[in-house]
């Protein structure tokens, strides 16, 4: 007995393209306006306003950026609170052990440093990178959104998507060239 199997639907999202920034701005807006959630810009410079208009508020990034600067000042003051305090301790002057204004450019300096850590690690981390190759690539004439073109994406997953409806919400926005986007392979997101 054989079975048949259908392929899967590889459609990961639905891509509009516009020639101009305020264009893929006001679709972005219509697109939440909507009720879409999994929605993304792409263009080849940033564009103020993008990030409110597709709902974009992920304070993770500069909240793990404090974190390590106020993880880097704690180790930098315990550093020198060790240091002068039980390793090696000197009595100079009548001066207290622990001088902590003398000791902060140490505290400024592992700050910085752990905050700068965290920053490229965080960004790296938290954007899902490196990832050499996402689905959205696969959008038609997607190469000239480093370029001159706009793009903007509709994710499947979101809940409001419906394949034939979004795709006609997506072309009355004005955009030059509505397309699906389909992945790679099977989970290739």
């Amino acid at each position: 007995m054989g079975h048949s199997h259908e392929p899967k639907d590889l459609l990961y999202a639905i891509s509009a393209e516009f020639d101009h920034a305020d264009d893929l701005v006001r679709a972005a807006k219509r697109a939440r306006e909507a009720g879409y959630k999994l929605i993304d810009g792409y263009s080849p410079f940033p564009i103020h306003g993008l990030d409110d208009a597709i709902g974009f508020s992920d304070k993770r990034v500069p909240l793990s950026i404090l974190g390590g600067g106020i993880t880097g000042f704690l180790a930098g003051l315990g550093l020198t609170w060790y240091t002068s305090v039980i390793d090696y301790p000197l009595n100079i002057g009548g001066r207290p052990k622990f001088s902590w204004p003398s000791f902060f450019p140490i505290m400024y300096e592992c700050t910085i440093l752990l905050a700068g850590i965290t920053a490229v690690f965080g960004c790296l981390a938290l954007n899902g990178l490196p990832r050499p190759n996402h689905p959205v690539f696969n959008a038609t004439n997607f190469e000239r959104a480093s370029q001159d073109k706009f793009f903007l994406c509709i994710e499947r997953k979101d809940e409001a998507f419906d394949k034939v409806q979004t795709k006609k919400f997506m072309e009355s926005l004005g955009a030059v060239k509505v397309d699906y986007v389909y992945a790679d392979e099977e989970g290739g997101w």
